[in-house]
């Protein structure tokens, strides 16, 4: 059955709304103006030990109008869904352009606001990649398969807990400029996690085993097997959970490291994702991650990483949860290469970053997370790609001789310049002479951005590429919340700093 947009969202006044707004921007002098009308609704459904523990479910319904006016911008939202309501918050948005004009005219015409051309798009419909909206399936359905899903970890050897947990999106988006680009979008996403713990009640050690399959942008299909095989996970992890609690703790030292997708993906977001994100690079922007090292000067020179090393910005990949059909500026959405051949070659951009850079069009990175809040340069996909004819990961194992493999992500701390950096995950297995050797705990590894991708000797297979990444990744003030994914093979990494995080706490 083909995806249609919410009939609710569309019967909702948005041409109307977006032509009363657009035509009062005009009026008073407005060089450019955007409409954007939303519907966002958001539910999580929590489980402890397959008992239903609580359930979260909100939709934020509104629209905002957003100017250049005098070279600055000018914004406004509102709620009421009115012809004279929606030109009263384009009158607002005017008024805070030619308020904020004061202060750009003070700091000079670098900083008047202009955006990078981008064609007019027409009328055009876009919906995500997904069989069925987990918002049409009752929430029995939802809470009955979630405690299946529980009660099956419940009942394998050594599992003494299960914290169950699904977060669901559904995002309608109507945008129109003066431009003439008219856009009507719905996204779908899901991000599904249990958690096993395991308690020694003679010595009150605990552990934590967490399922690795990553948020999507698909449906409630997710959950029912496409895309993911949840009955060999779910039968696997109590065994896992076992061994893991009998582990040694890790023996520090330089180790070749091999790295699951479902670790690396958050390097990547650490690492390259923020780093590579202009108004970072440029120093307009430093809130929840800071900076970046990887500054505009250093564009088509900085050694980000070793040869083999290609990494794409991508708004397009299906079941991306940062995919799109066209951005809050009205770019269409595109890939493109933020690092090739281990070089710095491109950034994330919106059209004002884009313009003020000088580049000819902007990447399609500005997003909103609700209709109360201005667009921002929001994180793209960004992506490691594998090698054509890269080995499967027991290959990568292969190669390495004393080191670990390393699944699942865990905790993590980065610097404000997104260069110096330590991750830990989900478990990790002992690599002696070219094979698995047992669990190990209490690892982290360490290191800098150039260095660590500089030690990357190897990437595996297209079979290895998988599509990881998270429902929370947070910018500015006040903060926004925006989802990305992050895909990338098995790789392998030479001579990495491992910790003992247990000894390491110890000497703190």
């Amino acid at each position: 059955m083909p995806r249609t947009i919410d009939e609710a969202f569309l019967a909702l006044p948005l041409r109307q709304l977006a032509d009363a707004a657009l035509a009062r921007a005009r009026a008073l002098g407005a060089e450019h103006a955007d409409f954007r009308l939303e519907s966002v609704r958001h539910a999580r459904w929590s489980l402890r030990d397959a008992r239903p523990a609580g359930t979260e479910s909100t939709t934020t319904t509104g629209y905002a109008v957003r100017v250049v006016h005098g070279g600055s911008w000018g914004f406004a939202a509102g709620v009421d869904l009115t012809m004279d309501a929606a030109a009263k918050v384009a009158a607002q948005a005017v008024a805070l352009a030619k308020l904020s004009a004061r202060v750009t005219g003070a700091a000079g015409a670098d900083e008047r606001v202009e955006l990078a051309d981008e064609p007019s798009h027409g009328e055009q419909t876009w919906i995500s990649s997904y069989e069925t909206s987990p918002f049409e399936v009752p929430d029995a359905e939802k809470i009955e398969l979630l405690a299946d899903y529980s009660s099956r970890l419940l009942a394998g050897d050594g599992v003494s807990h299960v914290d169950t947990m699904l977060w669901a999106a559904q995002e309608n988006k109507f945008y129109a400029d003066t431009a003439g680009t008219v856009t009507t979008q719905q996204r779908v996403r899901l991000a599904p996690s249990l958690t096993a713990t395991s308690v020694d009640a003679a010595t009150g050690r605990f552990d934590t085993m967490r399922t690795l399959a990553p948020p999507v942008g698909r449906g409630w299909e997710y959950l029912t097997g496409t895309g993911w095989d949840w009955d060999d996970e779910l039968a696997r992890m109590p065994a896992l959970l076992a061994e893991k609690m009998a582990a040694p703790s890790v023996t520090p030292g330089s180790l070749d490291l091999v790295i699951d997708p479902s670790n690396l993906w958050l390097t990547i977001h650490e690492s390259i994702g923020h780093a590579t994100e202009l108004d970072r690079a440029l120093g307009f922007e430093a809130a929840f991650a800071g900076t970046s090292f990887a500054t505009f000067d250093q564009l088509g020179s900085l050694r980000y990483g070793s040869d083999i090393m290609q990494v794409t910005g991508d708004r397009t990949v299906e079941h991306g949860l940062a995919t799109v059909g066209f951005d809050d500026d009205g770019v269409a959405a595109q890939s493109w290469d933020l690092v090739r051949d281990g070089v710095l070659v491109g950034y994330q951009t919106d059209r004002r970053i884009a313009r003020r850079q000088g580049f000819d069009r902007s990447t399609g990175c500005a997003f909103a997370d609700s209709p109360a809040h201005v667009p921002l340069q929001r994180m793209a996909n960004v992506s490691l790609r594998p090698d054509p004819e890269g080995p499967a990961t027991d290959g990568l194992i292969e190669r390495v001789e004393n080191g670990l493999y390393i699944l699942g992500n865990g905790s993590w701390s980065i610097d404000m310049q997104r260069y110096n950096f330590q991750f830990t995950g989900q478990r990790a297995y002992l690599i002696r002479n070219g094979r698995l050797a047992g669990q190990v705990r209490d690892f982290a590894y360490q290191g800098n951005t150039t260095d660590f991708w500089g030690s990357m000797e190897a990437v595996g297979g297209p079979e290895t590429y998988v599509l990881g990444g998270s429902f929370m990744c947070g910018k500015a003030q006040p903060d926004q919340t925006a989802a990305v994914s992050h895909g990338c093979p098995s790789a392998l990494f030479r001579g990495v700093n491992v910790l003992n995080t247990a000894q390491e706490a110890a000497l703190s």
